[in-house]
């Protein structure tokens, strides 16, 4: 099947449109799941009027903003319900480049897991403030240093799953809500043994809206990846007959 990119929003009216324009350029195999939280700016709408002129673009309205991990739940959950092999997380704020996303999808090849990464060679971000780039850097430092996991952009939300990825790790069961949700299912692929990978993208910062980081999330994703850490090391045994890589020569983290 195609593969399925799971977008949610929340007051992105002014960006969704040129987004879903964006991938469907430069990725025109792929579907697109909109999982609006009841934007009270019209995204819904909008993502029903793009449903309408695009097959491939669809929408799942939820009652209210209930954050970023079960938008991310309830939008791969669905992927997988439909037997989707490889599902994707994208922003609709236009940070995340939709011309890379052939690139994203085709590590799947020789990896579980494919992070966008701002932090490895050939990587950037765009028309960042100097408190977000300190903010990212360290949050990104701060989780190999407390998970030991060695990932350069931990906290990317532009990445594709394998669907053994997610049965493995059980979405559904997942608790984190905000952005602690990438860093949870990053460390459990991890310590299940999949192959992770990271291309270079360069990150722009949203041209319209208003960023959904806000100091509960913080806290949230540093009281959780405390925990985390602290939890147990990496078991790298237990998922090599289900990794892609197995036997393959894959070159990912495994």
């Amino acid at each position: 099947m195609r593969p399925l990119v799971v977008m949610p929003t929340f007051n992105e009216v002014d960006s969704l449109a040129h987004a879903i324009t964006a991938i469907r350029t430069h990725a025109p195999d792929v579907d697109v799941l909109v999982v609006d939280d009841n934007s009270p700016d019209g995204t819904g709408r909008l993502a029903d009027e793009l449903s309408e002129q695009h097959p491939e673009v669809r929408v799942l309205h939820r009652p209210e903003k209930l954050g970023l991990g079960p938008a991310y739940r309830a939008g791969l959950g669905v992927g997988l319900d439909e037997g989707r092999q490889i599902l994707v997380e994208m922003d609709a704020d236009l940070s995340h480049p939709a011309d890379r996303l052939p690139a994203l999808i085709a590590a799947t090849e020789h990896a579980d897991l494919v992070l966008g990464s701002r932090y490895v060679p050939g990587g950037a971000t765009e028309n960042w403030p100097w408190h977000r780039r300190l903010l990212s850097s360290g949050g990104n430092r701060y989780v190999r240093i407390a998970t030991g996991i060695p990932v350069r952009d931990a906290t990317s939300g532009f990445r594709a799953f394998r669907r053994p990825v997610l049965e493995a790790i059980g979405l559904r069961d997942l608790a984190s809500d905000g952005y602690s949700f990438q860093l949870e299912t990053l460390l459990l692929a991890w310590r299940a043994g999949f192959v992770i990978d990271e291309i270079p993208i360069t990150f722009t910062e949203r041209r319209a809206g208003a960023s959904k980081i806000s100091r509960r999330i913080v806290a949230e994703a540093f009281w959780r990846v405390l925990a985390w850490g602290a939890s147990g090391p990496r078991h790298p045994a237990v998922a090599h007959e289900r990794s892609v890589a197995a036997g393959k020569g894959g070159t990912g983290l495994g």
